[in-house]
């Protein structure tokens, strides 16, 4: 099945709070955990495009999609995607292997907010890190196929023996009809949805079809440009977002807003993720509805 590999957005940098920074340098980086990311403003990591309808899943290893925060280690510091630092407690980082790692902070079906609330923080607080775990999907820069880093990832976790450092579990499926299966399992529970490595890619940043994402709805992100006034029951509040996506047209969001952040909505310049049901024959999403700031683009 051919697949749009169109190439996705380079995202502005959230930092803590509402304050969208540029990232800083990674020169402070270790030399394994510079060579692994690649050099630049922020690091180079695989992404995720969409999976397309009745995607044959052999030869890819599947696991559930974690609604979490991403997070990078260098082997001496932990970061979002964006480049910013995560200020993890010490002993969460202490006890983290001297190597490059590329995993979610996580908490629990259902607890984004929460993790946000924590990994956000320029302040850590010990009781939300002993709720969070980093769970590993991938070994940045490391040779071999995808099924020999995973191996790797279950070995290093077990040599590490940190509770907090957990692998992510990876499954084989046989053909379209398992991989719905296992969706709809997944979502029954409270789950996001899945991932889908192919099991022979080498390592290598970018959006490519060796990873892929499954979800009852799609999502993408697009930056705010500007705040529109809401009519009738939202007069003097927020109406919608009119944002664009990376090399896409502009467009508005007024649904899956709430109350509160009609009232604060996110600044000109975030990063925002929504959902959609595909898109109109001039690429506009469809049935485009908010559902986050990224903090970690």
């Amino acid at each position: 099945m051919r697949m749009d590999l169109t190439n996705p957005a380079r995202r502005r940098l959230a930092g803590g709070g509402l304050a969208w920074l540029v990232a800083p340098s990674l020169a402070a980086a270790t030399p394994q955990g510079t060579a692994a990311f690649g050099a630049g403003p922020r690091p180079q990591v695989p992404l995720a495009h969409d999976c397309p309808p009745g995607f044959d899943p052999t030869g890819y290893l599947v696991s559930e999609k974690f609604d979490g925060v991403r997070a990078l280690w260098d082997g001496e510091v932990l970061r979002f995607r964006s480049g910013q630092p995560v200020h993890a407690p010490a002993w969460f980082t202490a006890a983290l292997p001297a190597q490059a790692l590329d995993g979610e902070l996580w908490m629990a079906r259902g607890r984004f907010e929460a993790l946000a609330g924590a990994v956000r923080r320029e302040l850590p607080r010990d009781e939300e890190w002993r709720q969070i775990s980093y769970r590993l999907f991938e070994l940045p820069g490391a040779p071999g196929p995808f099924s020999a880093r995973n191996e790797a990832i279950g070995a290093l976790v077990q040599r590490t023996g940190f509770a907090a450092l957990v692998q992510v579990e990876q499954q084989p499926l046989r053909g379209p009809s398992e991989l719905r299966r296992r969706l709809a399992e997944v979502v029954a529970a409270g789950g996001e949805g899945l991932m889908l490595h192919r099991a022979d890619a080498p390592y290598r940043s970018g959006r490519s079809d060796a990873l892929l994402k499954l979800k009852p709805l799609n999502d993408a992100d697009a930056v705010v440009l500007a705040h529109l006034p809401g009519q009738g029951k939202y007069d003097g509040q927020l109406g919608a977002l009119r944002v664009r996506m990376d090399g896409g047209p502009v467009f508005d969001i007024g649904t899956g807003l709430s109350d509160a952040q009609r009232l604060a909505p996110p600044p000109v310049g975030a990063t925002i993720t929504f959902t959609h049901r595909g898109f109109t024959r001039t690429g506009v999403p469809r049935f485009a509805s908010f559902l986050r700031v990224r903090l970690d683009a």
